[in-house]
């Protein structure tokens, strides 16, 4: 799948990042006008979500499994530090776009929510240095995109997003999978990167211990809604039968 020779331009990341502020003022200004000023921003936050997690889970899938396989016969095969192909560098870079403006919305408008601003700036670590210091490995990062994006794509579509099934679902991508991949992850690098030729051995494990703290912090977020959850209908019990 070729890009075409426009993507070399140094121009692409910019106007990903102005696409994302654009898609943050019509959220502020047109869609939400109405809305309390907080929500507003916060709504608009959740619109630039929107237009980054779905788009990157298709074209992640698309440029990691489809290119890939095209490569070898089998998706166990896969290379996991092989040099980044022009459109995973694509993809990288519309990632990198949209956290670094919903970075400056939370820097500027709610700088008290600090786990997500290190969330972002620990993301932004991983897909920079993997897009423009080490220009491999892509195929591991946006392995792992797949795996984030794909829950969040199924939480937007929630019409409750407290629900148990949105919960479930989620525990099974980041409680099982996340975990399952990250040391399929883990192994591979160990094995063709312990030299630290193709990727820095620094450089790999950062990337290791940046994913893992993330999908901890995942996996006690998701297990605090379920005690929440089976708090709630306990005390929902006690109230019909008092």
């Amino acid at each position: 799948m070729d890009i075409p020779k426009l993507y070399n331009s140094l121009l692409i990341l910019p106007t990903f990042i102005l696409w994302f502020i654009f898609i943050y003022i019509i959220g502020y200004f047109i869609i939400f006008k109405n809305w309390n000023n907080k929500y507003r921003s916060e709504a608009s936050s959740c619109l630039m979500s929107l237009s980054h997690g779905t788009p990157v889970l298709v074209l992640s899938i698309s440029s990691t499994f489809f290119l890939e396989t095209s490569k070898h016969s089998n998706i166990i095969q896969l290379d996991l530090a092989s040099p980044n192909a022009p459109f995973h560098n694509l993809v990288l870079e519309y990632s990198i776009a949209y956290f670094l403006a919903d970075l400056l919305h939370y820097t500027v408008l709610v700088p008290s929510d600090a786990l997500i601003v290190v969330h972002h700036l620990a993301t932004l670590y991983v897909l920079m240095t993997c897009r423009y210091l080490f220009d491999h490995g892509a195929v591991a990062i946006l392995g792992i995109l797949v795996l984030a994006e794909a829950d969040s794509a199924n939480a937007a579509g929630l019409f409750e997003l407290l629900s148990p099934w949105f919960y479930g679902y989620y525990s099974v991508v980041r409680g099982v999978f996340g975990p399952v991949y990250v040391y399929k992850m883990g192994l591979f690098f160990t094995d063709v990167c312990n030299g630290g030729v193709i990727i820095p051995r620094w450089g790999w494990i950062s990337w290791i211990v940046v994913i893992v703290v993330g999908i901890g912090v995942s996996i006690l977020w998701v297990l605090h809604l379920w005690i929440d959850l089976f708090r709630q209908r306990f005390k929902k019990k006690i109230k019909k039968l008092s």
